[in-house]
């Protein structure tokens, strides 16, 4: 991606705003403890937009007859840059990203009342954070104090959030060349946890094969905190101790991607920890690739998001009544859901920016019409928690499998690739 990408998002934003202003500030560092930071990771509104890679920085956006983009950022500091590494600093800045003008970040409090005075309309994310509302409030406020001079504030404040949202909803295509090859990468990752894998290892030396590859591979770092769930603990869903030993005859659910420049793959492979699935692992998990299948023909341009969900719940109903842990008929025990007891959470989600990313799932009253360029994921599963009802052989078996798709003209693109029907899993896994 380069930055050419960056200054036509922020055009695009100016024409929108019109005479406005917008403030768009990235992520600060944050503390682990002590003197230690956590990784530093960028807001991603703010990446969006700004493609600038450094803390400490404020995009702001003027709009009307001259709309310029300008960036406030830590000064060059060579004493610094002894123990922290690299600083563009205002000029460099300035001229590697395509800003207007670049100042120094300790200046922003002192140059944002001149900026918002007499712009109609102020755009921020409101109420994201406390501080950054009470950061603009203050200079609202010293603007108003200069009503005598004439001197207006900003009458209208927007949400730009909603703005961005919209915007980042549909991927161009440099964005879909970034979830393409992070979702190479984490596909590699599963299948190399798939060949590692036998009954003994814990989950995270499964955790520990993936982060090997992520990284060697070029990933920035994991996507999210990654799920090695291990036998019943794969009924979890947001399973993240990873700590406890995997066992022969059961399955091992893994739900882990990795983070490219910004963008996240999130893959979910399911598996038997021996390399074989036993006849009711087997049936379980055709329910659950079937579901998916399902899904996948039903994500296309004019198709609406839920409609995915939506077929691939009518398949795991099914499955759940094949199964005999559900009985009745399969439209009634939808409608009664009946299938949450096994099934509990929605069929995917957008991708992109944030692994959960950014985009209303309406529009009006409505689920939001699919359209190209949209990305998500498609993640059926079922959950057979043991219970006294439930059949030994099922008790246990958490299955899910998810990939990433791609909204296209005709229909999706499936761009995830890690090893998957029951056939590629049991040959990936063969240790002689």
């Amino acid at each position: 991606m380069t930055h050419a990408h960056f200054l036509a998002r922020r055009k695009r934003l100016l024409q929108t705003i019109g005479d406005g202003i917008a403030i768009v500030p990235t992520a600060p560092e944050v503390i682990r403890n002590r003197d230690a930071h956590h990784p530093y990771r960028f807001d991603s509104y703010f990446w969006y937009l700004a493609g600038f890679p450094e803390p400490e920085a404020v995009l702001v956006l003027v709009g009307g007859k001259a709309p310029r983009s300008i960036l406030f950022c830590r000064e060059k500091n060579e004493t610094m840059e002894i123990w922290d590494g690299f600083r563009y600093g205002p000029k460099a800045a300035k001229a590697a990203f395509g800003f207007d003008a670049a100042y120094p970040i300790d200046q922003f409090d002192k140059r944002l009342p001149d900026l918002l005075a007499d712009r109609p309309a102020l755009w921020h994310s409101v109420g994201h954070d406390a501080a950054w509302d009470a950061r603009i409030a203050k200079a609202l406020n010293a603007v108003r104090a200069q009503s005598r001079a004439g001197k207006r504030a900003p009458r209208a404040i927007h949400d730009l959030r909603a703005e961005l949202d919209a915007m980042r909803l549909i991927k161009d295509g440099a964005e879909a060349g970034l979830l393409r090859r992070s979702a190479d990468i984490a596909s590699a990752g599963h299948a190399r946890a798939m060949r590692a894998c036998r009954p003994g290892l814990a989950e995270y030396e499964l955790e520990a094969e993936l982060t090997y590859e992520f990284r060697k591979r070029g990933a920035d770092a994991h996507a999210y905190t990654p799920i090695v769930a291990g036998g019943a603990n794969a009924c979890v869903l947001h399973y993240v101790s990873n700590n406890k030993l995997l066992a022969d005859n059961t399955l091992v659910l893994i739900d882990a991607g990795c983070e490219l420049a910004g963008y996240a793959a999130d893959i979910t492979r399911s598996f038997p920890v021996n390399g074989r699935f036993s006849a009711a692992q087997r049936e379980v998990y055709e329910i659950v690739l079937a579901a998916q299948a399902a899904a996948f023909a039903a994500i296309a341009p004019g198709r609406h998001f839920m409609e995915a969900h939506t077929a691939a719940l009518g398949v795991l109903t099914r499955g759940l009544v094949d199964l005999k842990l559900l009985a009745g008929d399969v439209d009634n025990l939808i409608e009664q859901e009946a299938y949450k007891r096994f099934y509990m959470h929605r069929t995917g989600h957008w991708l992109g920016l944030d692994v959960h990313d950014a985009g209303d799932y309406k529009v009006g009253d409505d689920w939001a019409p699919l359209v190209p360029g949209m990305a998500l994921t498609v993640e059926p599963g079922l959950y057979i928690r043991p219970a006294a009802d439930i059949p030994p052989a099922l008790a246990g078996i958490g299955i899910r499998i998810e990939d990433d798709v791609l909204v296209t003209a005709t229909g999706c693109e499936v761009y995830t690739t890690a090893p998957k029907t029951v056939a590629e899993i049991e040959e990936v896994m063969r240790h002689d």
